[in-house]
């Protein structure tokens, strides 16, 4: 496995890191015992990085989290939840909030301290009150030894660089802005590091976009980013090759994301994708599948307050 230093944190994270909301069953029932497993083939095939969240199952990823890595010594990985959002239109990004959401989700994880602390999907409220609120709170929860890093994440373009014009925070974590079919977030990176700001990309899949899996029911992709996707999908498969490994690969590649995110409830897939990472990239494939892409590159969707989009996704 790789590892990759996160900005300014001092932080050294692995290429490819679990993203917990599987375990939260956001995309299909899960298998509890499977679930847990996959947190530990994970650790065990060098991810040192874990992300969570209190939305992800309203709870249940953060509840199953913890008693997995009950007996996993708290030095030998790295741990991030979030806070702000807690159900699908429930926010609450209040400096009172923001202490119990960590007091909360520190006892769900019985860890004592989280190595990053993210705000959660910032682009459904008023930024001006993670300005002046919620991001003072998580820095006296920093002082306090709670929190190590403080960082947001969120799906467009346009909140960094409204809260980092203001704002300095320790990282960003973006979603479905770093792959086959979009590099938006790659446009993003020279304004991150000239802030000095660790870049942490997740969702390497689009949320099973870019796989032969159905897409969840939530899905906001087009008819015809379905269509093209699925073209994409069916040329890899008659050349032998799993579109989701080459999305896997492609996303792994860019060494100015500092990690990639991702996550399931099947500790088989998880174990995969590691397999896949140390597989070389197919050059040619890749060209072939980003021409197929071409027609539907970069596009994107409208992601919570119309204010806190820009149509232009600068």
């Amino acid at each position: 496995m790789e590892f990759r230093a996160l900005g300014n944190t001092g932080l050294e994270l692995s290429a490819l890191s679990f993203g917990a909301s599987s375990l939260g069953a956001e995309f299909r029932q899960v298998d509890i015992n499977e679930a847990m497993r996959s947190v530990q083939v994970a650790l065990d095939r060098g991810m040192n990085f874990i992300d969570t969240s209190p939305y992800y199952g309203r709870g249940m990823s953060e509840v199953l989290l913890g008693p997995a890595l009950r007996d996993i010594p708290r030095d030998s990985y790295y741990l991030g939840t979030k806070l702000g959002r807690y159900d699908a239109n429930h926010f609450d990004f209040s400096a009172k909030r923001v202490v119990e959401s960590v007091d909360v989700s520190l006892h769900r994880l019985g860890v004592e301290h989280f190595d990053i602390m993210l705000m959660h999907d910032v682009e459904y409220v008023d930024l001006q009150q993670i300005l002046d609120e919620t991001i003072p709170a998580l820095r006296r929860l920093k002082e306090s030894g709670k929190v190590r890093f403080i960082g947001m994440s969120g799906y467009p373009m346009h909140i960094f660089k409204t809260i980092l014009a203001e704002e300095h925070l320790d990282v960003v974590l973006s979603y479905n802005h770093y792959t086959l079919q979009n590099t938006m977030f790659a446009d993003l990176v020279p304004f991150l590091k000239e802030k000095g700001v660790g870049i942490m990309n997740a969702a390497p899949f689009s949320a099973r976009l870019l796989t032969r899996a159905p897409l969840p029911p939530w899905h906001k992709a087009t008819d015809e980013v379905r269509a093209v996707a699925k073209e994409a999908a069916d040329h890899c498969w008659s050349k032998g090759v799993d579109i989701a490994q080459l999305a896997l690969q492609f996303s792994l590649a860019n060494t100015d994301m500092t990690t990639c995110v991702t996550g399931s409830a099947n500790p088989g897939r998880v174990s995969q994708w590691v397999d896949w990472s140390e597989k070389p990239l197919d050059e040619g494939l890749l060209s072939e599948v980003l021409a197929i892409l071409e027609p539907i590159h970069n596009w994107f969707y409208i992601e919570g307050r119309p204010e806190n989009n820009d149509p232009s996704d600068d």
